[in-house]
Order: structure tokens, then sequence, then C-alpha cells
């Protein structure tokens, strides 16, 4: 009789002792649930900060080609401009030349009226 109470108070202990094991491996599924959703968070906050960043990068970026596009639109133009005033002074200048010409020519000839 002094076995079986033994054996039957050694098995109520053991299952004591099987009964708990659970409650601890719940509460460690719990902090570890609770790191995951942290992690989780911390990493969405950093997903979310290097989509602004990304994004404000590329603001930048879009900035700098229009102001690129600026700069090359006003170097045609100059271009042009300074075209269009070369031409002017070279047509200026064959006129002067032509009129400087005209007068040399007309300042040399005799007047044929006087002669007959």
């Amino acid at each position: 009789m002094k076995n079986l109470i033994a054996a039957l108070i050694a098995t109520l202990f053991a299952t004591a002792a099987f009964a708990q094991t659970p409650a601890v491996v719940k509460a460690e599924a719990k902090e570890t649930a609770a790191v995951v959703k942290a992690d989780a968070k911390v990493v969405k906050a950093e997903v979310k900060a290097d989509a602004k960043e990304a994004k404000v990068e590329a603001k930048a970026d879009a900035k700098v080609a229009d102001a690129k596009a600026d700069v090359a639109v006003a170097k045609a133009d100059a271009k042009v401009t300074k075209a269009k005033a070369k031409a002017k002074t070279v047509k200026a200048k064959a006129k002067a030349k032509a009129e400087v010409a005209g007068a040399e020519v007309t300042a040399a000839a005799p007047a044929p009226a006087a002669a007959k």
C-alpha cells in the first residue's frame, strides 16, 4: 500500500510539472509575438521613411532636370539671337560698303550734261 500511495503521489507531482509547462510556453509565445509585432512596426516605419526620402530625392532630381532644360532652352535662344544680330551686322556693313562705293563712283565720274 505504501508503494501504491508513493506511486500516486509521484504521478501527481509529475502531472503537476507537465501541466505547468504549457503556461510557460504560452507566456513565451505571447512575448515572442509582442517582439515580432514591435519589429514589424519598426520595419514599417523604416520603409515609410525610406519611401519619403526617395520621393524627396525624385522631386529634387525632377527640379534639377527642369532647370537643366531651362538652361538648354535659354542657350538655344541666345544662339539664335546672336546669329540674328550677326546677320544684321553683316547686312549693315554690306549696305554701308555699297553706299561708300556708290558715293565714290559718283564723285569720280564727271557730269555728262556739262560736256555737251
